[in-house]
């Protein structure tokens, strides 16, 4: 069937409907548009990668289809958990509530380009909600499916979000160490190392050591403090024409991140970063309205319906989503979407592989409201380039996207003929 008859028939899930009704970008309207039919006949993980014998937590799922386009998506962490939960979906035997999944898959046969219905039938079928390993593999899975559109268009994925809002975007490094010095040690030598390469801010976690100590149920007046140290000498080496982010990693409760906060407004960081748990926005609610620091709100949640609450609470004023976990590049747009009617801007959580990076490059040059973009010295320097051939370029602190196809990444064969990953097959027809 071509895609011109197919965009009258297909149900309400599809990305040809969406197409249809002007629910997508006009350069990825036109892409379903134009490219031909496909149908995924084969699935397979690239898993196990490993880096100078270091394991390393990112994990690749491919999709084939049926016209010899390949789509690569990524996600991380927990990777036994989301291939098992991606073989689940291969093999279910169960019926929905609609009897109509009986002995099928959700996935192989299935049109290469829906986007939407797997997204749902995952949730629907994990009696899980929005989170965990099914939310995981669901983002590789659609990361692909922009890969295989990208590819049959013949177009990068930022134009089929829209095009270029940016030329570059500028990052941030994240980490407490990077080319052998620490912050406890080296914080003005670090800070000037980065500065010199133009990367325009560090996120550091200066108060885990004693979030962990306490449980983040109290914090002294000598640990706030002590825990001050480490931006107090970044503030005093860089001047003002640096940012700092502090990450703490839900790790307190409500009393202590009102302290803490209001420890940090004189240095007026970049902002604080999963202060609290991530279960409770009315908490983040009052701690944004009873400090003068910015407050962001968290790789941890995913689908829109999560930040949708994080939005009309006003529980956040910068928010953090990672394309690898919140549902991928299609839900990462509706949420980037939502969050600019309330004039609020983002910044991307990249701590996965090359292709979270690349793919949160994608969507920050077609976003209006991109505030700054996470990175990794080390990874993209030293690690990346093992994995991919093409790392996306970071020149004075800025980087640009890939103008491939799809995510435009040529993969390096080393790493599988190395042993340092090994390619499972999930399911083939």
């Amino acid at each position: 069937m071509e895609r011109r008859n197919f965009l009258k028939t297909a149900g309400l899930a599809s990305l040809g409907t969406m197409a249809a009704s002007g629910m997508l970008p006009e350069n990825a309207t036109v892409a379903v548009n134009t490219v031909p039919d496909m149908k995924i006949t084969k699935i397979d993980v690239v898993r196990d990668m490993k880096f100078k014998g270091q394991r390393l937590q990112q994990m690749w799922v491919r999709l084939y289809t049926d016209n010899g386009i390949v789509g690569v998506g990524e996600t991380y962490w927990n990777t036994n958990a989301q291939v098992g939960v991606l073989k689940d979906k291969l093999h279910m035997g169960n019926l929905n509530v609609n009897n109509n999944i009986l002995g099928k898959n959700l996935l192989l046969g299935r049109d290469a380009l829906n986007m939407t219905t797997p997204m749902d039938e995952f949730r629907y079928e994990s009696w899980g909600g929005s989170s965990g390993a099914d939310m995981k593999i669901i983002s590789a899975i659609n990361m692909a499916q922009w890969d295989i559109l990208g590819k049959a268009a013949n177009m990068p994925i930022y134009k089929l979000l829209g095009g270029k809002y940016r030329d570059e975007q500028r990052l941030y490094n994240t980490s407490n160490a990077v080319a052998g010095m620490n912050m406890n040690d080296d914080a003005e030598k670090m800070t000037k190392w980065l500065m010199d390469k133009g990367i325009k801010g560090v996120k550091i976690w200066p108060y885990d050591e004693t979030a962990n100590k306490n449980q983040g149920a109290y914090i002294t007046l000598a640990e706030r403090d002590k825990c001050l140290d480490w931006v107090k000498r970044i503030r005093n080496t860089a001047g003002k024409d640096f940012e700092i982010a502090i990450e703490c990693h839900t790790r307190w409760n409500l009393p202590s991140a009102l302290k803490i906060a209001k420890d940090l407004e004189p240095y007026e960081v970049m902002w604080i970063e999963d202060i609290l748990g991530e279960d409770n926005m009315d908490s983040y609610a009052t701690l944004c309205r009873d400090t003068s620091s910015t407050i962001a709100v968290s790789e941890r949640l995913a689908t829109k319906y999560r930040f949708r609450e994080v939005l009309e609470r006003k529980a956040a004023d910068i928010i953090i989503l990672d394309i690898a976990w919140c549902g991928g590049i299609s839900e990462a747009k509706k949420i980037v979407d939502m969050a600019d009617t309330y004039y609020i801007p983002f910044a991307t959580h990249n701590f996965g592989g090359p292709l979270l990076w690349v793919s949160s490059i994608h969507l920050g040059t077609a976003a209006k409201n991109c505030f700054i973009t996470e990175s990794s010295w080390e990874m993209y320097n030293n690690v990346f380039p093992y994995f991919i051939k093409n790392v996306p370029k970071v020149v004075d602190g800025f980087v640009t996207p890939l103008e491939g196809p799809g995510l435009g990444v040529e993969f390096s064969d080393e790493p599988i003929k190395n042993g340092d990953a090994i390619v499972e097959i999930i399911g083939e027809i």
